[in-house]
């Protein structure tokens, strides 16, 4: 199996629009470029995840193709949650802003110096703001002024106009600065707003106030991209209230929306992705680093029109020169758990993506060779169904894997084929019932033909959950699933352990089925002699039962077999059970030559039983010759 190539997609904002969030952009655009609007605020909210930041670099690319030289758009960006706590979430956004005309002064045609004198009077009172924030913070230990006495020095002087202390007749300096010459050719200043769910309240608000009281006069717009209700928690929590408005209260009276609404004039949703949504995205990100720009663009293109015209992954049609099927056989088999489990958020489709790419590259460096489809769908119940998976591994421990999934499979209404020579399990001693170690159980080989189809039991074994991963392609009946779960165990935390098993026998049954001589050979043929009737069925069926499901043991299981068997030969029945758990598809040529020629007769039937089940070929030419030696047929 070739290594998977481990490109993992990055959590950054995406550069190419895969998911027409164009149309969230250019009506985010022209609501800001609404004269009838002006100064406007305007929040984008979605989940953590949904593709805010994304939408802002879409709305920042429209707004600079609208603007021109002599009519400019001067796009402002700003992240809050990376201010200096120290310095004030306030002082800190005005200071980008006033950066940002600044620079743009410089490069003004007109160049007066009226607001250049604006800039540099606006600047004093935010540096003056400044000092005062750090000086509260530290006053305790450097011994300067109290706080009640450092704000006076904010207070201008009775009599003195040129004083700029503080934050006072800012707005009226700042909105005769934006009314300059200097700026006569800018139409609009848009400051994109992001991350702000992410901040304290106390950033919060204070961002807030910044961009209501100080910075909204004409010619100012802001796009907030957060999560609406978790900025209106930060201001509930920054002014101790915590009444929510009721969901059957249209109007939304508590006061941290009322707050909220006052600065925010209305709210994009950015909608979660929808069932086309994920399919089209799953087959995007996969194309995306190995399709042509031209293919892929003329994919994107095709999924937009299937978007407006309302129709399915169906109609995708071929594309010239891209190859998509193995990309759209993989979204089409995830889309409906990933849909549902995942909300529609992009973030938490692209993150699963990643994990599963790991666990495949991991899963092949540890020399587990099951198909990448095989893997995904037992990543899908990992990621997405905690607790089936829990499950899974609870059958797995047990030695009830390959039984349970059977059953699974039979109840999704996936039947499964009918060899031309019969493949079940014989039946076992009348007393061994347990987990229906005797369910015929057909196996690969041989020509197959399906049963006819049949609606998926209702036993009422298996949640709806289990049963619908169950319906996922591919089918996982007879494949040997032990290695990728012993490694999926490992990275759980998850020990697996065989309950059912008594404590007393644990050891010994690890230590006999252990790939190492010097562990085997740790169990004493005294002790497997001392073990009572009981004790010796329930080890031989622990065996069988990991030979079902572990079929790469099965050099050590069998031989621990024989090992018990010499030492209880009163045990034949227990362990001519045990040996036939093993799936006859599984065995290998050199479990044949482990029977001698004096094992009971019992035992010398598991050969002729196995003979007729597996398919012509190196296996069954070892089994007859090894009955041949035994002298029968």
């Amino acid at each position: 199996m070739t290594e998977p190539n481990l490109a993992l997609w990055s959590d950054d904002p995406a550069r190419v629009d895969l998911l027409s969030f164009d149309a969230v952009a250019k009506t985010v655009a022209d609501a800001l470029l609404d004269e009838a609007l002006d100064p406007v605020a305007l929040g984008l909210s979605g989940s953590w995840g949904s593709g805010k930041t994304t939408v802002l670099g879409l709305v920042a690319e429209e707004l600079e193709q609208r603007g021109t030289p002599s009519s400019k758009v001067l796009i402002i960006q700003t992240d809050p949650w990376r201010y200096d706590p120290a310095t004030g979430a306030k002082e800190s956004l005005i200071a980008e802003v006033l950066g940002a005309l600044a620079d743009e002064v410089d490069r003004s045609e007109t160049k007066t110096d009226k607001a250049k004198k604006l800039l540099g009077r606006l600047v004093k009172r935010i540096d003056w703001a400044k000092a005062i924030k750090l000086a509260a913070t530290s006053s305790l230990t450097l011994q300067i002024p109290s706080f009640d006495k450092l704000v006076e020095l904010v207070k201008p002087k009775a009599g003195d106009e040129d004083s700029v202390r503080g934050l006072d007749a800012f707005r009226d300096e700042f909105a005769e600065l934006m009314q300059s010459d200097d700026l006569k050719h800018v139409q609009a200043v848009v400051v994109l707003v992001d991350d702000l769910d992410r901040c304290l309240p106390a950033t919060v608000v204070e961002s807030l106030e910044a961009m209501r009281l100080f910075l909204a006069v004409p010619k100012m717009s802001f796009v907030i991209a957060a999560d609406e209700e978790r900025v209106a928690d930060a201001i509930r929590t920054r002014f101790a209230t915590t009444r929510r408005s009721d969901e059957s209260d249209l109007d939304q009276h508590d006061p941290a929306t009322l707050y909220l609404h006052k600065i925010v004039q209305t709210t994009i949703p950015l909608p979660a992705l929808s069932h086309f949504d994920t399919q089209a995205y799953l087959l995007l990100l996969q194309l995306q680093a190995t399709a042509a720009a031209e293919h892929l663009s003329a994919l994107i293109d095709r999924c937009v029109q299937i978007r407006r015209d309302g129709g399915t992954v169906d109609d995708i049609g071929a594309i010239d020169g891209l190859a998509m099927e193995d990309e759209l056989a993989f979204a089409s088999r995830l889309t409906p758990l990933l849909y549902e489990k995942l909300s529609g958020n992009p973030r938490y489709i692209k993150r699963f993506l990643n994990d599963l790419r790991v666990r495949q590259s991991v899963a092949s460096r540890r020399g587990i060779t099951l198909d990448p489809s095989v893997v995904a769908k037992l990543m899908t119940l990992e990621a997405l169904m905690k607790p089936e998976f829990k499950l899974l591994l609870g059958w797995f421990a047990k030695g009830e894997m390959r039984n349970q999934l059977d059953r699974l499979e039979d109840e999704a209404g996936r039947p499964a084929p009918t060899d031309t020579a019969p493949d079940a399990d014989p039946p076992t001693n009348s007393d061994d019932t347990d987990n229906g170690d005797s369910t015929a159980r057909p196996r690969r080989g041989g020509r197959r033909t399906l049963e006819p189809p049949t609606a998926a039991t209702t036993s009422g074994q298996f949640t709806q959950a289990m049963v619908r991963w169950a319906k996922l392609v591919p089918p996982l009946r007879g494949l040997d699933l032990s290695p990728y779960l012993t490694l999926a165990a490992g990275f759980a935390g998850v020990t697996l352990i065989d309950e059912s098993l008594p404590e007393r026998l644990r050891d010994i049954a690890a230590n006999l089925l252990s790939d190492s001589k010097r562990e085997s050979a740790s169990v004493t043929d005294g002790e497997l002699e001392k073990l009572g009737a009981g004790d010796t069925a329930d080890l031989l069926r622990h065996i069988g039962r990991t030979l079902r499901d572990q079929p790469s043991k099965q050099k050590a299981g069998v031989n621990a077999i024989f090992r018990i068997l010499h030492c209880q030969p009163e045990a034949d029945s227990d362990a001519r059970d045990a040996l036939l758990m093993l799936p006859p598809s599984e065995i290998t040529i050199a479990t044949p030559m482990q029977f001698k020629s004096d094992e009971p007769a019992k035992i010398w039937s598991v050969l002729t039983t196995w003979k007729e089940k597996v398919r012509e070929g190196a296996v069954k030419r070892a089994i007859e010759s090894k009955i041949k030696q035994r002298g029968g047929s």
